[in-house]
């Protein structure tokens, strides 16, 4: 999963709109049976939305380097519950579920995240928010296509859509076709999401405590942040979370870290972080617990469900003719 993607759209409605890699949120009221089947349904569309935009085959790669690195494509399914406020938050209450599933296509990364959250406030009607995001990067680093709508009450208020590029160095520009527009230059050294992640998790290989990079994953309309990776000691997952049937076993138990991340958006530098979270981080990539720290209020996600996604990179149609026969 990539690590900086959980909090954006939590905070983006609670706070002025939306929490991280956004995307689904079956209520607390559903069952989690229920919830996984809807998600797994606006999964599908988002999916062929980026899959249309791209033009590429979407199916995993065993040559995928995050694969190479011991990452395994999966679906997860997290319990988001609001954990504390400070004096002055309008928050409430804060409750929902997010799903996020990951996999490769023959040369590129597809992430999509959905969430369906509903939020009280003390001087204010409370709301139901929904947001689904994707992405697509490409195993090179070089381009992240993404898209992502959001609903308030059942009604669409944002929709985001665009095309980053970076060349050679890690310089390029992201560039919006919804809304129209809306562009951002990328430094020397910037960095997509898997890409990050995959970079953290080398730090973590190296011994290493921290690790900074500038990010662009199109979640907003805000455009890179500078992320601060404090990498903290061995974890045992299982002192956070309950292994239940819905967790594959393989995938829980798997040596973990406690990471910090912290972030600080380049449209408007300042010197404290806009928000920080910890989690706990797992060599195959999953993320078995979070806590979000806002200004003003702290959210948990923790994994209720956990599974493999399991299929095969299918060439296309140029690269079919290509191969001799058997």
């Amino acid at each position: 999963m990539a690590l900086q993607s959980h909090s954006k759209y939590l905070l983006f409605f609670a706070c002025f709109g939306v929490l991280v890699l956004g995307g689904f949120y079956i209520l607390g009221t559903k069952e989690h049976g229920d919830a996984v089947e809807a998600a797994k349904s606006s999964i599908e569309k988002t999916a062929e939305v980026v899959e249309k935009t791209v033009n590429k085959v979407v199916a995993p790669n065993k040559n995928d380097p995050a694969v190479a690195m011991g990452f395994v494509p999966h679906k997860a399914l997290y319990d988001v519950k609001l954990i504390s406020t400070k004096s002055g938050s309008q928050i409430v209450n804060l409750d929902g579920q997010m799903l996020y599933e990951w996999q490769s296509s023959c040369d590129a990364w597809l992430a999509n995240h959905q969430f369906n959250l509903f939020y009280e406030y003390a001087d204010s009607p409370p709301m139901q928010v929904t947001s689904d995001f994707s992405t697509f990067e490409s195993f090179d680093g070089k381009s992240l296509d993404f898209t992502s709508q959001r609903k308030r009450d059942g009604e669409l208020f944002d929709e985001l859509r665009g095309r980053a590029t970076l060349g050679e160095g890690g310089a390029g520009e992201a560039v919006y076709t919804m809304p129209e527009g809306l562009s951002f230059d990328l430094k020397q050294g910037s960095l997509f999401p898997m890409q990050h992640t995959l970079n953290v998790y080398q730090a973590i290989k190296d011994g290493k405590k921290f690790y900074h990079a500038s990010i662009f994953d199109g979640s907003d309309e805000d455009g890179p942040v500078e992320i601060n990776a404090f990498i903290g000691k061995a974890v045992t997952p299982s002192d956070d979370i309950e292994l239940s049937p819905g967790i594959d076993a393989d995938l829980f138990n798997t040596k973990a870290w406690n990471v910090r991340l912290a972030f600080f958006p380049l449209i408007n530098p300042q010197a404290a972080a806009d928000y920080e979270m910890s989690m706990n981080f797992h060599e195959n990539g999953v993320i078995s617990s979070m806590v979000i720290d806002y200004e003003d209020f702290s959210v948990s996600q923790k994994l209720v469900a956990l599974e493999k996604v399991e299929k095969g990179c299918e060439p296309t149609e140029q690269e079919a003719s290509t191969k001799a026969p058997d």
